[in-house]
């Protein structure tokens, strides 16, 4: 089971530059063994190009190091996460361009078109701002922490991804290359959000009736998109 996770966290690892999702090290993957409580993330600072299954790292919900060199400095965020919601199966984060584009702007992602609706029935979220003190003190893990708090009363389902101001966003799913695809309609969603904005400029939101509409033939009890199993 580990081993095979292992694989899957590297096949999700190295579709971020095949997705165009990442530059040089800049983004990670993770996944779960729930059962066994145990985390597979890529190495710390190791180049896409030549990443092998070696080089994903094995941690405890603790983070420390079971097999394996120096973790993503990102770890603690995702195992906050797995921690926060023990639904989860994924978790990515990238400095994806359009995403952050709007991080960086202290915006969240406004639900424009029917897209957007398909991944998430409202605006995707922006986290609050770390105070001085969080941001000094266990910076990953409160990091984890503020992406958790801005999900409220919405479930993981409704909410697969948060932006974190000034930095990029944070997405997750029910295994490693689900995740992958969220954090892939989530930069195309806010590629898309950014242009309808330029062209036309305080727009109204899409209609409460459609979004809820389009989200939930693809993930209500009823879904009735796609094959049948």
């Amino acid at each position: 089971m580990l081993e095979e996770l292992r694989h899957e966290v590297l096949d999700a690892n190295l579709a971020l530059p095949a997705r165009r999702l990442v530059t040089l090290t800049w983004g990670n993957v993770s996944g779960i063994d729930p059962e066994r409580g145990l985390v597979v993330i890529k190495a710390s600072g190791v180049a896409y190009s030549s990443m092998t299954a070696a080089d994903m790292v094995v941690v405890d919900l603790d983070g420390k190091v079971v097999e394996g060199s120096r973790p993503s400095t990102d770890t603690p965020t995702h195992l906050a996460l797995y921690r926060g919601f023990p639904e989860l199966g994924g978790v990515v984060h990238t400095h994806s361009t359009w995403a952050t584009a709007w991080a960086q702007a202290e915006r969240p992602i406004p639900i424009l078109g029917t897209t957007h609706a398909d991944l998430s029935p409202i605006a995707v979220p922006l986290a609050r701002a770390l105070t001085d003190e969080e941001v000094e003190g266990e910076y990953e893990a409160n990091t984890g922490a503020v992406v958790i708090e801005a999900l409220g009363t919405h479930s993981t389902d409704e909410v697969p991804g948060v932006l974190v101001p000034s930095h990029g966003p944070f997405v997750w799913g029910p295994s490693p290359a689900a995740a992958v695809e969220n954090a892939v309609t989530l930069e195309e969603i806010a590629r898309m959000a950014l242009l309808t904005e330029l062209l036309r400029p305080n727009g109204p939101p899409l209609s409460k009736a459609v979004r809820r509409r389009h989200f939930e033939r693809k993930h209500g009890p009823g879904a009735y998109y796609g094959q049948l199993p």
